[in-house]
């Protein structure tokens, strides 16, 4: 094939597009469908606990729409990094609802999932094999982190989603994946030289968002050639621009022109950059540098706790300039106090509580360039435990100490904190932090992520 296209449905499953721009993209006849359905940007509890960004409903309406436009067509349809983590859980639920809806729409197709959560035994051999090694910054582990993680994921590349893709799978439901490796499968498989795939694969992976005058989440168009790639928002309201969507290649990248593949590396630096239309841009000399040696990075998540959250706000100007001293006094008072409550039982390193001040530097902490006493802030405590009860007793007795905790300038009882809800205090139950930034090297690119396929047949 000498160019594929390829209708990228939205930014991120469950968030919704105009299904007046996705029935546009379908007039464009693409010639695969994809949507990316993953991300970390909201922690780690998502692959902790195996829940969803996005409810199940939010799911099931992109499907649904999905799943028509591909049926229509009768093309290939992919979703990476189900469920938001991508660990079996989320794989699961989005195949739940796929089948769902194959039921009440009467429809039919061969359905390949592939999962990416892997198996602790599997990791402990590799990582006693060296071939589990750190990514820049990562914590330094042990054969230990791999027990204590409540689910670890591999995110593959596209040769996974290819393989499902040879074998006649219409609907393709994949774990924990590169967001490019989705969009980058078909094109390929079909021979377009890796370049353009790959810079087009980054460009369209968060839908219309490289876009100018996006308003919602929305869905994107490219058409990838072999020596450039063109792309195109589907709402005719939005558009591009050489700017905008060069600009794109630093979102979530920490390099404007090099971004990290399990293969290799897109490279972008060459890259020229026209506007083909007032509302597409067309790109040519983008590159892909394979590497010599593959890798799969790893996401895990252990559980750190319970918690309870704290919110409150003050006023009072002398307390204020003191905030900072004001609030360690408070917290060594709270140590005290645990004591008592608990005779001795609960230690220091049983339980944690950490307040962020907003309106001052709750948001960039040590970096806030502007640290300046303001008339009002609001503060966010945190109280970390390793029992449910713990958290919330200690929870209770804090927010009761807080409220009233003394000041040098007056004698008697004060009320430093105003509390918007009552409880003051707010469970958050268990609390997870991601626990790997490494790599694992693979015999190939297929062991870490088993394929299984289904008929499914209705109507």
């Amino acid at each position: 094939m000498n160019e594929v296209r390829i209708l990228a449905a939205t930014g991120m499953l469950g968030a919704g597009f105009s299904e007046k721009s996705f029935e546009r993209g379908l007039s464009l006849l693409p010639h695969v469908i994809a949507c990316d359905g993953g991300s970390t940007d909201g922690g780690p509890t998502s692959l902790g606990e195996g829940s969803g960004t996005h409810p199940s409903k939010s799911l099931k309406r992109d499907l649904r729409i999905m799943l028509r436009g591909r049926d229509r067509l009768k093309i290939p349809m992919i979703v990476g990094s189900c469920g938001t983590a991508g660990g079996d859980a989320g794989v699961e639920r989005v195949k739940s609802i796929v089948l769902e809806i194959a039921r009440e729409e009467g429809l039919s197709f061969k359905l390949a999932v592939i999962r990416s959560e892997q198996d602790v035994p599997y990791l402990i051999q590799r990582f006693r094999e060296g071939r589990i090694l750190p990514l820049a910054n990562a914590p330094q582990i042990d054969e230990q982190v791999f027990d204590r993680s409540t689910h670890i994921v591999g995110m593959m590349g596209p040769e996974p989603i290819q393989a499902a893709l040879e074998s006649g799978a219409d609907v393709v439901l994949a774990g924990r994946s590169s967001d490019t490796s989705l969009y980058s499968a078909y094109p390929l498989l079909q021979g377009i030289s890796p370049g353009p795939v790959w810079h087009a694969a980054k460009t369209i992976e968060c839908g219309a968002s490289a876009s100018v005058n996006r308003k919602r989440p929305d869905s994107m168009f490219a058409w990838i050639r072999q020596d450039h790639f063109e792309v195109e928002p589907l709402d005719l309201e939005n558009y591009v621009t050489p700017q905008s969507i060069a600009s794109h290649t630093l979102y979530e990248n920490a390099d404007p022109h090099l971004v990290t593949e399990p293969s290799g590396i897109i490279d972008s630096s060459a890259a020229r950059y026209e506007q083909a239309s007032e509302r597409s841009v067309r790109v040519y000399g983008s590159t892909f540098r394979h590497s010599e040696q593959y890798t799969i990075k790893l996401e895990g998540a252990e559980l750190v706790g319970y918690q309870h959250v704290i919110i409150g706000g003050v006023r009072d100007p002398y307390i204020l300039r003191q905030l900072d001293s004001w609030l360690a006094n408070m917290k060594t008072k709270m140590q005290e106090r645990v004591q008592e409550i608990f005779g001795g039982s609960v230690g220091p390193s049983d339980y944690s509580i950490h307040h962020r001040i907003y309106g001052r530097d709750g948001t960039m902490g040590k970096l806030e360039p502007n640290p300046e006493t303001p008339a009002e802030v609001g503060l966010v405590f945190t109280v970390t435990a390793n029992e449910e009860a713990v958290s919330a007793t200690i929870a209770k007795s804090f927010a009761h100490l807080a409220v009233h905790y003394p000041i040098p300038e007056w004698g008697g009882l004060i009320t430093g904190i105003a509390y918007p809800y009552s409880p003051a205090e707010i469970n958050r139950g268990a609390a997870y932090r991601f626990n790997l930034n490494h790599v694992v090297i693979p015999d190939d690119p297929y062991e870490m992520f088993p394929i299984s396929y289904l008929e499914v047949t209705n109507g």
